[in-house]
Protein backbone atom coordinates (compact mmCIF):
# COMPACT_ATOMS: atom_id res chain seq x y z
CA UNK A 1 0.00 0.00 0.00
CA UNK A 2 2.58 2.25 0.82
CA UNK A 3 6.81 2.37 -0.02
CA UNK A 4 9.17 4.86 0.20
CA UNK A 5 9.52 7.10 -3.17
CA UNK A 6 11.76 5.70 -5.82
CA UNK A 7 12.44 6.70 -9.22
CA UNK A 8 11.03 3.67 -10.53
CA UNK A 9 7.86 4.41 -9.80
CA UNK A 10 8.12 8.42 -11.79
CA UNK A 11 6.87 7.80 -14.84
CA UNK A 12 3.72 6.25 -13.84
CA UNK A 13 3.13 8.80 -11.19
CA UNK A 14 3.77 11.64 -13.47
CA UNK A 15 1.38 10.05 -16.27
CA UNK A 16 -1.63 10.30 -13.71
CA UNK A 17 -0.73 13.45 -11.77
CA UNK A 18 -1.30 15.37 -14.94
CA UNK A 19 -4.94 14.53 -15.08
CA UNK A 20 -6.83 18.05 -15.17
CA UNK A 21 -8.68 16.68 -11.94
CA UNK A 22 -5.71 15.96 -10.53
CA UNK A 23 -2.96 18.24 -11.17
CA UNK A 24 -4.50 21.50 -9.89
CA UNK A 25 -4.43 19.76 -6.49
CA UNK A 26 -0.62 18.85 -6.82
CA UNK A 27 1.86 20.48 -4.33
CA UNK A 28 4.96 19.93 -6.17
CA UNK A 29 3.26 20.96 -9.70
CA UNK A 30 5.83 20.48 -12.68
CA UNK A 31 6.11 20.45 -16.66
CA UNK A 32 7.60 17.58 -18.10
CA UNK A 33 8.65 14.08 -16.77
CA UNK A 34 12.36 15.46 -16.76
CA UNK A 35 10.96 18.38 -13.84
CA UNK A 36 9.62 15.05 -12.12
CA UNK A 37 12.61 13.39 -11.85
CA UNK A 38 14.19 16.34 -10.36
CA UNK A 39 11.38 17.12 -8.07
CA UNK A 40 11.33 13.60 -6.31
CA UNK A 41 15.23 13.98 -6.10
CA UNK A 42 14.86 16.81 -4.18
CA UNK A 43 11.86 15.28 -2.19
CA UNK A 44 14.34 11.57 -1.19
CA UNK A 45 16.76 14.41 -0.51
CA UNK A 46 14.59 16.05 1.83
CA UNK A 47 13.47 13.37 3.94
CA UNK A 48 16.70 11.79 4.41
CA UNK A 49 17.73 15.38 6.04
CA UNK A 50 14.20 15.16 8.12
CA UNK A 51 12.49 18.04 6.36
CA UNK A 52 9.82 15.83 5.47
CA UNK A 53 8.65 11.99 4.63
CA UNK A 54 7.19 10.39 1.43
CA UNK A 55 5.74 7.51 0.03
CA UNK A 56 4.40 6.10 -3.09
CA UNK A 57 0.57 5.24 -2.45
CA UNK A 58 0.23 1.85 -4.46
CA UNK A 59 -2.93 -0.63 -5.13
CA UNK A 60 -2.98 -4.62 -4.88
CA UNK A 61 -0.86 -5.34 -7.28
CA UNK A 62 1.98 -2.56 -6.68
CA UNK A 63 1.02 -0.45 -9.16
CA UNK A 64 1.86 3.42 -8.27
CA UNK A 65 -1.42 5.34 -8.41
CA UNK A 66 -0.35 8.91 -5.95
CA UNK A 67 1.25 9.62 -3.16
CA UNK A 68 1.45 11.03 0.12
CA UNK A 69 3.47 13.18 1.98
CA UNK A 70 4.15 15.13 5.32
CA UNK A 71 5.37 18.44 4.57
CA UNK A 72 7.05 21.04 6.32
CA UNK A 73 8.14 19.38 9.26
CA UNK A 74 8.64 21.39 12.70
CA UNK A 75 8.33 21.00 16.03
CA UNK A 76 6.48 17.20 15.69
CA UNK A 77 4.18 18.42 13.04
CA UNK A 78 3.48 19.08 9.29
CA UNK A 79 1.48 19.03 6.84
CA UNK A 80 -0.16 16.38 4.78
CA UNK A 81 -0.38 16.44 0.76
CA UNK A 82 -1.56 13.55 -1.14
CA UNK A 83 -3.09 12.71 -4.48
CA UNK A 84 -4.36 10.30 -6.57
CA UNK A 85 -4.54 9.18 -9.82
CA UNK A 86 -8.44 9.86 -11.35
CA UNK A 87 -8.96 5.87 -12.14
CA UNK A 88 -8.39 5.60 -8.30
CA UNK A 89 -10.70 8.12 -7.13
CA UNK A 90 -13.94 6.90 -4.80
CA UNK A 91 -12.40 3.19 -4.58
CA UNK A 92 -10.69 3.79 -1.18
CA UNK A 93 -7.57 4.07 -1.36
CA UNK A 94 -7.18 7.45 0.02
CA UNK A 95 -8.33 6.25 3.33
CA UNK A 96 -6.22 3.36 3.30
CA UNK A 97 -3.25 5.00 2.25
CA UNK A 98 -3.98 7.42 5.33
CA UNK A 99 -3.81 5.07 7.84
CA UNK A 100 -0.94 3.36 6.93
CA UNK A 101 0.47 6.97 6.47
CA UNK A 102 -0.67 7.81 10.13
CA UNK A 103 0.44 4.95 11.53
CA UNK A 104 3.64 5.23 10.50
CA UNK A 105 4.38 8.87 11.16
CA UNK A 106 2.50 8.79 15.01
CA UNK A 107 3.95 5.08 16.03
CA UNK A 108 7.42 4.94 14.15
CA UNK A 109 8.59 7.95 13.47
CA UNK A 110 7.66 10.96 16.87
CA UNK A 111 5.59 13.19 14.93
CA UNK A 112 2.83 14.25 17.02
CA UNK A 113 0.22 16.38 14.94
CA UNK A 114 -0.28 16.42 11.69
CA UNK A 115 -2.03 19.30 9.49
CA UNK A 116 -4.45 19.22 6.25
CA UNK A 117 -4.14 22.79 4.62
CA UNK A 118 -7.23 21.84 1.73
CA UNK A 119 -8.31 24.51 -0.62
CA UNK A 120 -12.24 25.54 -0.08
CA UNK A 121 -12.57 24.69 -3.94
CA UNK A 122 -11.30 21.23 -3.13
CA UNK A 123 -14.74 19.81 -2.36
CA UNK A 124 -13.62 15.97 -2.65
CA UNK A 125 -10.72 16.84 -0.25
CA UNK A 126 -12.81 18.17 2.52
CA UNK A 127 -15.52 15.44 2.46
CA UNK A 128 -12.83 13.08 2.35
CA UNK A 129 -11.23 15.07 5.70
CA UNK A 130 -14.91 15.30 7.45
CA UNK A 131 -15.11 11.95 7.24
CA UNK A 132 -11.99 10.87 9.45
CA UNK A 133 -13.11 10.31 12.79
CA UNK A 134 -9.79 11.70 14.10
CA UNK A 135 -9.65 15.06 11.88
CA UNK A 136 -10.42 18.39 13.65
CA UNK A 137 -11.45 21.13 11.60
CA UNK A 138 -9.19 23.81 13.31
CA UNK A 139 -9.65 27.24 11.32
CA UNK A 140 -10.89 28.61 14.97
CA UNK A 141 -8.49 26.21 17.24
CA UNK A 142 -5.69 27.08 15.56
CA UNK A 143 -6.48 30.07 14.06
CA UNK A 144 -2.66 31.88 14.23
CA UNK A 145 -2.25 29.10 11.92
CA UNK A 146 -5.11 29.50 9.75
CA UNK A 147 -4.40 33.10 9.32
CA UNK A 148 -1.13 32.62 8.49
CA UNK A 149 -2.45 30.10 5.59
CA UNK A 150 -4.97 32.62 4.40
CA UNK A 151 -2.82 35.77 4.10
CA UNK A 152 -3.54 36.10 0.38
CA UNK A 153 -7.28 35.55 0.77
CA UNK A 154 -9.98 32.92 2.07
CA UNK A 155 -8.49 30.01 0.22
CA UNK A 156 -7.81 27.14 3.05
CA UNK A 157 -9.69 25.36 5.43
CA UNK A 158 -7.30 24.31 7.96
CA UNK A 159 -7.78 20.29 9.83
CA UNK A 160 -5.77 18.66 13.09
CA UNK A 161 -5.15 15.05 13.38
CA UNK A 162 -3.49 15.22 17.05
CA UNK A 163 -1.67 11.59 17.51
CA UNK A 164 -3.89 10.94 20.91
CA UNK A 165 -7.13 11.62 19.04
CA UNK A 166 -6.03 9.37 16.20
CA UNK A 167 -4.70 6.41 18.79
CA UNK A 168 -7.78 6.72 20.51
CA UNK A 169 -9.60 5.61 17.08
CA UNK A 170 -7.18 2.80 16.08
CA UNK A 171 -7.71 1.83 19.67
CA UNK A 172 -11.51 1.50 18.91
CA UNK A 173 -11.09 -0.25 16.17
CA UNK A 174 -9.32 -2.85 17.53
CA UNK A 175 -11.69 -3.19 20.46
CA UNK A 176 -14.47 -3.24 17.86
CA UNK A 177 -12.53 -6.28 15.81
CA UNK A 178 -12.37 -8.19 19.05
CA UNK A 179 -15.58 -7.47 19.87
CA UNK A 180 -16.49 -8.99 16.67
CA UNK A 181 -14.37 -12.25 17.02
CA UNK A 182 -15.97 -12.75 20.09
CA UNK A 183 -19.49 -12.81 18.87
CA UNK A 184 -18.69 -15.16 15.98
Amino acid sequence: MLKKRDFTDCYPLYEIMTHPDVFPFVRQKVDSYEEYLFVTKQTMEAEEKGELISRTITDEWGTPIGTISLFDIENQAGFLGTWLGKPYHGKGYNSMAKEAFFNEVFFELGIETVFMRIRKQNLRSIKAAEKLPYALKANESRKYLYEQLNMQGDIYDLYEIPKDLYNLHVLRQDEDDTQHLLEA
